[in-house]
């Protein structure tokens, strides 16, 4: 797509976009793990694609300084815009914030940065993971 295209993409269809392009890694990755049962493939999934799992992304991305200039853009184009669906079983603000993720994560699929959609999924992967095992520890 044209690059002038892109940047005239509204927030909400940009999370749209990154919706699907970021769960797919998310499934990909759960199944590589020798997940194969529906049921457990979808819980699991939830993990990484929920509302409350992308706002805490979001805020690790912040905390490590991981997105350039643009990417925050981006992200507060989703994050701002106007949705006339609301949160189900979350904040606004978090729903919100959980928005932008994903209008970041179609930005980098719409304008073809496919390395770099792929790095973040991966970098995502390795946070919700690394939360996962701390919190199983400590429940042991």
């Amino acid at each position: 797509m044209a690059e002038m295209d892109f940047k005239q993409v509204n927030g909400i269809a940009l999370a749209y976009l990154g919706d699907a392009a970021y769960e797919v890694y998310i499934r990909q990755h759960l199944i590589e793990q020798g997940l194969t049962k529906p049921t457990k493939l979808h819980h699991l999934a939830t993990h990484y694609v929920s509302a409350k799992a992308q706002a805490a992304l979001i805020a690790l991305m912040e905390e490590d300084q991981l997105l350039t200039d643009e990417e925050w853009e981006y992200y507060k184009r989703g994050r701002n815009a106007n949705s006339h669906t609301h949160a189900k079983h979350t904040s606004v603000l978090t729903y919100r914030v959980s928005t932008g993720f994903e209008a970041l994560m179609g930005y980098l699929k719409l304008s073809e940065q496919t390395d770099r959609l792929a790095q973040l999924s991966q970098w995502c992967i390795e946070q919700v993971e690394a939360r996962r095992t701390e919190k199983d520890e400590t429940n042991n």
